[in-house]
């Protein structure tokens, strides 16, 4: 939908056609950030991404920057504002605000938008490209796929584009679903259900180096949620996927170590003669988790924090420090908010976003091989390379440069 916008606005005379399998458009759209639409954050730099080459991903970004964005939706009507971690969502807070304006800005402009045809091939020719789809036959100069990945399919991005894609002479990256929740193996974590804090978890992977992130978790029933078990998933998929022994572990106690763990300890037990190590414990961490932990450890919550003997404390310390997670498998591509992986960044000019398999044929968004963190980061991606493939075919044909990206 960006794409074809901002195409009819910097190509008023050409016919520009949205084709969609769908019955209605935006389904992801409405469904975004608990329905609130997260369109961007206040700061997106290429660290915020993975997959790819950053030197490309920096000049995608840098093509159309945040301010911008924030510009482009005040045009069309929708107002922003940011919340904590630099997020900027519609000043309405319904994700249909943003629809509707992108829906209407394209009416205005001209553009046709054909719901249910879904493509079912795309053939090129020496006069140009042949779209079949479920209710027609259409030609084109330029086709842009902008299908998305494989992620949350019942939105439409069943992953069909890459096939399209391959079918057109590319080749893809392995997928794996991103940003999903992580099933555990146990039952550990089932009367925790509900339950979120801020950790630090961490994947150790044979032949990696430990990745971190920081951020809130929520236990559930199935096992672990929340921005920071979403953002390191696509980590735990990415190892597995190449085989590597993989294990998570999680400071319970928002990335505190062993010696400021144990200060905290010594403080309260100092200022409260008489508590008990459970209630100590549960000015760190959830109450119920504090529970949850000493039971597990076989440790006496009652025990008051005077009379604890050292191995007993350091035995829990280590635990907050790192609590292992039996990670079994992710929710997979039914919960997935993004895919990993994709079509190569060689195989497309980083500066149009245009296919070195394929001439005509351009690639923004997610069917790329390039996803980004929780926070507005993935919608800020679509807008970005939306805009670097519609002023790319609004210019004249240059010959790529050599794929060095």
């Amino acid at each position: 939908m960006a794409t074809a916008i901002f195409a009819a606005r910097l190509m008023p005379t050409r016919s520009v056609v949205v084709l969609d399998g769908a019955g209605k458009l935006g389904a992801k759209i409405l469904i975004s950030g608990g329905g609130r639409c997260n369109i961007t954050n206040c700061v997106v730099t290429p660290a915020d991404f993975f997959g790819g080459s950053p030197n490309a991903i920096k000049r995608v970004l840098a093509a159309l920057p945040v301010a911008r964005t924030v510009a482009f939706f005040r045009e069309i009507g929708v107002e922003l504002h940011e919340e904590e971690h630099g997020k900027l969502f519609p000043k309405t807070n319904q994700a249909r605000t943003v629809l509707e304006a992108m829906i209407g800005e394209a009416s205005r402009l001209g553009v046709r938008i054909l719901l249910k045809h879904r493509v079912t091939s795309v053939r090129r020719d020496a006069v140009g490209f042949h779209i079949a789809t479920d209710a027609a036959t259409l030609s084109a100069g330029n086709v842009v796929l902008a299908t998305g990945g494989r992620s949350l399919p019942k939105t439409g991005s069943d992953g069909s584009g890459y096939r399209l894609a391959e079918s057109l002479g590319h080749t893809l990256v392995p997928l794996t679903p991103a940003l999903v929740a992580l099933v555990l193996d146990g039952v550990f974590h089932v009367p925790l259900s509900g339950i979120s804090h801020d950790v630090e978890l961490t994947v150790e992977a044979t032949g990696w180096k430990p990745v971190r992130v920081c951020g809130v978790m929520l236990w559930t029933h199935f096992g672990v949620s929340g921005p920071a078990t979403l953002d390191l998933s696509r980590h735990w998929h990415r190892a597995r996927l190449e085989q590597r022994k993989v294990e998570v572990f999680a400071n319970l106690v928002g990335g505190m170590d062993t010696t400021a763990i144990e200060g905290q300890l010594f403080a309260i037990a100092s200022a409260q003669p008489r508590i008990q190590l459970c209630s100590a414990l549960a000015q760190l961490i959830p109450s119920r988790l504090a529970g949850a932990i000493l039971a597990e450890l076989k440790v006496s919550g009652t025990t008051p924090m005077a009379h604890l003997p050292k191995d007993f404390r350091r035995k829990v310390v280590k635990a907050l420090v790192r609590w292992h997670l039996p990670v079994r498998d992710s929710r997979g591509y039914k919960y997935a908010e993004v895919t990993a992986g994709g079509v190569p960044f060689v195989e497309v000019n980083s500066r149009t976003l245009g296919s070195r398999k394929c001439p005509g044929l351009y690639l923004p968004g997610e069917i790329l091989d390039v996803d980004g963190r929780i926070g507005g980061f993935n919608f800020q991606w679509a807008w970005a390379s939306a805009w670097v493939v519609a002023t790319a075919m609004a210019r004249p044909a240059k010959p790529d440069p050599p794929a060095t990206e």
